[in-house]
C-alpha cells in the first residue's frame, strides 16, 4: 500500500482519535525499525526497539470490519514481534474504542495503564489512552 492508501485508510477507520498524514505513513514505511503488515482492507505497524515491540497501528476500512482482517493484522504483527526476537509488545487504545479492546484482549493483551487526555479528537476534545501489554 502507498502512503496516500494508508492515511486513506486510517483516515476513514478513526472517530476518536486524529487520523496520521501522508507523511507520517512515509516516514514509517522507511524506518528500518518498523514493519507494516497489510490485509485487502486493512494494515497494521509495529514498531521494533531491541527487545519490546509497539503496536504503532492498527485500521480496517470500515466497510471490511467485523470479517477476520483484525484479527488477522494483529497475528501477523505478534509473528514479527518473534522473529525479531521481542519479549514483549504493547499498544495504546482510546479508552472508549471498545471493539479494539476486546479485539486485543483475545489475543491475551492485559491492561497495564491508562494516560490521561492522551488523545486529540474532533474539535478540541481529548481522550484517555488505555496502555496494553503481552508477554511474548
Amino acid at each position: 500500500m502507498t502512503p496516500e492508501q494508508l492515511a486513506e485508510i486510517h483516515r476513514l477507520s478513526l472517530m476518536q482519535t486524529r487520523p496520521w498524514s501522508v507523511r507520517e505513513f512515509a516516514d514509517l514505511l522507511a524506518s528500518p525499525r518498523s514493519h507494516v503488515v497489510t490485509s485487502d482492507n486493512g494494515f497494521a505497524f509495529v514498531l521494533i526497539a531491541g527487545p519490546e515491540a509497539e503496536l504503532l497501528t492498527i485500521a480496517v476500512h470500515p466497510h471490511a470490519r467485523r470479517n477476520g482482517e483484525g484479527r488477522s493484522l494483529v497475528k501477523k504483527i505478534l509473528r514479527i514481534a518473534k522473529v525479531e526476537k521481542c519479549e514483549d509488545i504493547f499498544l495504546e487504545v482510546a479508552f472508549t474504542n471498545t471493539p479494539a479492546i476486546a479485539l486485543y484482549q483475545a489475543h491475551g493483551f492485559i491492561d497495564c495503564a491508562k494516560r490521561k487526555h492522551y488523545y486529540n479528537g474532533p474539535g478540541s476534545t481529548k481522550s484517555d489512552a488505555l496502555i496494553m501489554y503481552k508477554k511474548l
